[in-house]
């Protein structure tokens, strides 16, 4: 009996971006993204390992080497509207905010839950680890290009930041590709 449960929902991929390994957390509009086992290979979140960082501080002291779940940012262009509405913008720019894959298509996506697959036909997948929460870093970017609109972002993205994955089969992704999600096969957690 599988674990994961094949879902209704596909997601299509509108917007891929490559983050460059380095300071600034913009990415850079991409057609595809060959990802292998560490990711999205010369990207900032690159990696099969990582230094732990505030979003883990109370499982280890910062900069602990731990096994990297968080190579690819994927977000929902659903939510990604909503935030711009929520922002007085008409649209937000994925750039801005260091996203790695737009999906179209899937409801409620940053609230998918934790080890879910979204898969290609072709088998390249990707695992998703957990909820992305909003911090400051994108706000500094939309503010760079939006004067007056980068402290907006934080209360307008919680619960919509989409979710943190990693590469569990390597592959071409391109925009365009259609995404299946897999759901653990399991109950709610209730203790």
């Amino acid at each position: 009996m599988p674990v994961l449960r094949q879902t209704e929902f596909t997601g299509e991929v509108v917007w891929l971006g490559h983050v460059p390994a380095g300071q600034s957390l913009r990415a850079q509009a991409v057609d595809s993204l060959d990802l292998d086992f560490s990711g999205d290979r010369g990207a900032r979140h690159e990696g099969g390992n990582r230094a732990s960082c505030v979003r883990v501080k109370n499982l280890y002291p910062e900069d602990t080497e731990i096994r990297n779940v968080r190579q690819l940012s994927v977000l929902s262009a659903e939510e990604l509207d909503a935030i711009a509405q929520d922002m007085g913008l008409d649209s937000l720019d994925p750039s801005f905010l260091g996203v790695s894959i737009v999906l179209r298509g899937i409801p409620d996506f940053t609230h998918v839950p934790p080890s879910s697959r979204l898969q290609l036909a072709d088998g390249v997948t990707i695992t998703i680890d957990m909820e992305n929460r909003p911090c400051v870093l994108p706000g500094r970017e939309i503010e760079a290009d939006k004067p007056g609109y980068g402290t907006a972002f934080k209360p307008a993205a919680k619960g919509r930041r989409g979710v943190t994955a990693w590469v569990e089969r390597p592959g071409l992704l391109r925009v365009g590709d259609q995404m299946t999600l897999f759901v653990p096969d399991q109950r709610n957690w209730a203790p």
